[in-house]
């Protein structure tokens, strides 16, 4: 047959190994390079979720799945045009995610005895066993290669191997004709200064696999993906937890108030601490705490001395935060609380996704507790999200819950950097003025229109007052008064209901009213937004409409989803959205789809579920 050159509207690759193999670093060039190169993309880590899980299992086996194209690319794909296993274990564990069209490109060295045996396999064919040997199978001595490519450079035996994954990448870049001068950049910079000796061995192994497939005769096809007709503009792929900390530190431009981040270390939040340390430059202030408890509480201390304080975390840590949550509630002081979700409970999925913490969110408080709750839906997206919560919580006096999830945080998508005088100003309502003799400060007099209080940082003369967790009055006096407290619990719940009226509208894509009107919050954004598309090429009735905003729904939400026959409400959990919204909107038919596996939605299943509703 002779070898075509295709082009492909989209494609999505699927790295995979054992922890060691550089499937993650492998996924996240690959990615950037396409990035450069001008295509849109979407893409996926996927993580063992044990600590040094036996070498060669299937627990251990590490993934990163890349979806570019020419055209919009929400999510990171729902099945593969391209798997690299690196080992049996990887053949095992990915197999499944192959279209019938695939090819599966294996180091052939990895499957001996003893990596089939760990794998689990019980026959010696394991593509048969796993009903995949229809596919186009490139089965090549990657380990053998590399070492043959890297004999002469002077390097020991772990350190060639360990470039095994460039000698794989140079592969899957003539596959899908990807220039390599961006990762011989990237090897440059990388190695530049500790391990010069590095550059021209990888250099060299990454050529010598990009030669080594246009010579063989194993690969059917290759592929180009022409560059995204993207909005003009400077782009840089960004992940959302990196999106995370730059829209923090973009809210303290803003606001011109020094941003302070107390946290302790969580998977998959601690990267957001991380990248709010590389910059102090910009008078970002970091410290990481010995607990969850003294992450929130050093930040809480820092938004009374007038910061813009944050604190990170993830599921477990967000329980330990919770009495914490309730002092900055009480006190009325600007908080940003950051929860990148993972599968619960207790400890449970460490590196997986879910929306499972959306009830905590919203009540795993004591006593009446109300905080503004909001999700981010995309990468990119995080950097408005936390930009957003951040201006709220200022401006509003408030703690802010950002929900974002493992699969944001992680995954990655080309981000447009925004020019600053795009965004508005952050205005914290400071006291001002100075006291006659007979007059003193009233903490908790409010704004009547927005029922905000006033924030008086330590060193203001005559702004003295007391914080803490027990009840006060207007004055700042510690009271018990039955009256008192019932009138202090509704003002705070209202002054988080007022903040409806400085949030966006709920936006419907497609028709405003109707039979079905599909509905999703946070991460989901993406998957549901493919199926929609899908739907309506078929010629069916939907409508799609996703929240941003949680506490408070926007000031529209009753009008749309009582505009339509059904509301199908979709997400990565048993039903935590869906339920909050019946409570709210008893009238309205909702149905629900859900999903509670550690894993985002994919596209086909969305499109079958809401087809049987329809």
């Amino acid at each position: 047959m002779k070898h075509k050159i295709i082009d492909a509207k989209d494609v999505v690759i699927r790295f995979a190994g054992d922890s060691g193999d550089g499937m993650q670093l492998t996924g996240s060039l690959f990615a950037d390079m396409s990035a450069i190169y001008g295509n849109e993309l979407s893409t996926f880590p996927d993580y063992p979720a044990e600590i040094r899980a036996p070498h060669g299992t299937v627990s251990g086996v590490s993934g990163f799945q890349v979806h570019i194209g020419s055209q919009d690319i929400n999510t990171p794909g729902d099945f593969c045009d391209l798997l690299v296993a690196m080992n049996p274990a990887a053949l095992k564990a990915n197999a499944k995610w192959c279209k019938p069209t695939a090819m599966i490109l294996v180091d052939e060295d990895a499957f001996d005895d003893a990596g089939m045996k760990k794998a689990g396999f019980k026959t010696a064919n394991p593509f048969e066993e796993l009903h995949v040997e229809d596919r186009a199978l490139i089965i090549a001595q990657i380990t053998t290669l590399t070492k043959e490519s890297l004999k002469d450079s002077g390097l020991d035996a772990k350190s060639i191997a360990k470039c095994k994954n460039m000698f794989t990448l140079g592969m899957a870049c003539y596959i899908y004709s990807r220039p390599l001068e961006y990762i011989y950049k990237y090897l440059e910079k990388k190695f530049s200064k500790k391990h010069p000796e590095m550059i021209a061995p990888n250099k060299k192994v990454l050529n010598d696999g990009f030669n080594y497939a246009a010579n063989i005769q194993a690969i059917p096809n290759t592929y180009t993906v022409a560059p995204a007709k993207l909005k003009k503009g400077l782009y840089r792929n960004m992940t959302g937890n990196q999106a995370t900390a730059w829209g923090l530190l973009a809210a303290s431009e803003k606001s011109h108030l020094p941003l302070f981040c107390g946290s302790y270390p969580i998977t998959p939040a601690t990267a957001i601490l991380e990248e709010l340390a590389i910059h102090k430059s910009l008078g970002a202030k970091t410290l990481q705490a010995e607990d969850e408890i003294a992450g929130i509480c050093t930040a809480i201390g820092a938004s009374f001395a007038g910061n813009l304080a944050v604190t990170t975390t993830s599921g477990p840590g967000l329980s330990l935060k919770s009495e914490a949550m309730g002092l900055a509630v009480m006190a009325e002081l600007p908080l940003v609380v950051v929860d990148v979700q993972r599968g619960g409970p207790s400890t449970g999925l460490p590196t997986k996704t879910e929306q499972t913490d959306l009830f905590q969110a919203l009540y795993g408080r004591n006593g009446e507790c109300p905080m503004v709750v909001m999700a981010s839906h995309s990468p990119a997206n995080c950097f408005d999200a936390a930009f957003y919560a951040s201006k709220i919580a200022l401006e509003h006096m408030t703690p802010v819950l950002l929900l974002s999830e493992g699969f944001l945080g992680n995954g990655s998508e080309p981000w447009l950097i925004p020019s600053m005088s795009d965004y508005p100003e952050i205005k914290p309502p400071f006291a001002t003025g100075v006291f006659h003799d007979s007059d003193r400060f009233k903490p908790f007099e409010r704004d009547p229109e927005t029922l905000v209080r006033k924030w008086a940082v330590p060193g203001m003369k005559g702004y003295e007052h007391r914080v803490g967790g027990l009840e006060k009055n207007h004055d700042g006096v510690l009271s018990t008064d039955p009256e008192n407290h019932a009138l202090m619990v509704a003002e705070r719940e209202a002054k988080v209901q007022k903040i409806a009226d400085f949030i966006p509208e709920l936006k419907v894509e497609g028709a405003a009213s109707g039979k079905v009107l599909i509905v999703g919050w946070g991460g989901t954004y993406g998957h549901l937004f493919s199926a929609y598309n899908v739907l309506k090429e078929d010629g069916k009735e939907v409508s799609f409409a996703h929240f941003d905003y949680i506490k408070p729904l926007p000031k529209n939400t009753e009008a749309v989803l009582s505009s339509f026959e059904k509301v199908i409400v979709c997400e990565l959990n048993s039903g935590m959205f869906v339920n909050y919204l019946r409570g709210i909107f008893p009238g309205i038919d909702f149905k629900q789809f859900n999903k509670v596996q550690g894993q985002p939605f994919l596209v086909q299943e969305l499109v079958d579920a809401i087809s049987k509703e329809l």
